[in-house]
């Protein structure tokens, strides 16, 4: 039985190398590659004209040599200015005191009695320096020990000696260098247990499968079952290319 290849009825994107055949329909704007035979209507076509180059430059001054509105032809307009001068100096003649600068307040001194008031006068140059002793230069004698000049019982003071060589070493054992004896020598000895491994037999170490692992509905050999066909390996010229490992590595 030979296969006999369907005739596509359209063009097959894989025949073509270059883009797809939108590309190649003809403009629908303007008459230049205009098809007749298109059932779509020509769109409308428009052309921009040059810009002529006598308007490309301009020689005229810009915003910034624009007049000022207020200057009109017979000068500045007409509202009024005016302008602050500098303060003129007082005159000597008018520097007497106003009636700010009185205190009358503070005059009850020299009109209405008043209680007598004392002054301290300034220290006496002769007793800046004193020359007596002050407290803190004066050595009291200790209590403690024998006393030479006052009349007070001294309190009872005590010295420590150095410590001797005869006897800084101490050569007998201590309470830690002794061993203590067991127990259960000289008493009743408490009962003792001991616990065995545990003993394994030798099996396999070998990992086997479980009764999870089987799938006995899958099992069709001893039942009857449909018959099953297979096609063969269809060999297309339009069959595009795969990306190979070496492809990705370049």
């Amino acid at each position: 039985m030979v296969y006999n290849y369907t005739k596509p009825r359209g063009p097959i994107a894989a025949m073509y190398s270059s883009p797809g055949p939108c590309y190649s329909l003809p403009s629908l704007v303007g008459f230049p590659n205009h098809d007749p035979r298109s059932n779509h209507l020509r769109g409308a076509q428009w052309s921009f004209g040059v810009r002529h180059g006598k308007f490309n430059d301009d020689c005229s001054p810009g915003p910034c040599y624009y007049p000022d509105s207020k200057v009109l032809r017979d000068g500045k307009d007409g509202t009024p200015h005016y302008s602050l001068y500098s303060r003129q100096k007082e005159s000597l003649i008018f520097s007497n005191p106003g009636p700010g600068a009185y205190t009358p307040e503070n005059s009850d001194s020299s009109v209405f009695n008043k209680a007598p008031a004392y002054s301290l006068s300034s220290r006496n140059k002769e007793f800046k320096v004193d020359d007596v002793p002050g407290p803190n230069r004066y050595n009291i004698d200790p209590m403690l020990g024998k006393t030479v000049r006052s009349q007070k019982q001294s309190a009872p003071a005590y010295s420590l000696s150095s410590r001797t060589k005869l006897f800084g070493a101490a050569e007998t054992p201590g309470a830690g260098a002794y061993n203590v004896t067991d127990l259960n020598l000289y008493h009743e000895a408490a009962p003792k247990y001991s616990v065995t491994g545990r003993n394994q037999l030798p099996t396999d170490t070998t990992r086997k499968p479980g009764p999870w692992a089987y799938y006995p509905e899958r099992v069709n050999v001893n039942s009857k079952s449909a018959p099953q066909y297979s096609f063969g390996i269809r060999h297309s010229q339009y069959k595009g290319e795969f990306i190979t490992d070496a492809d990705l590595d370049q």
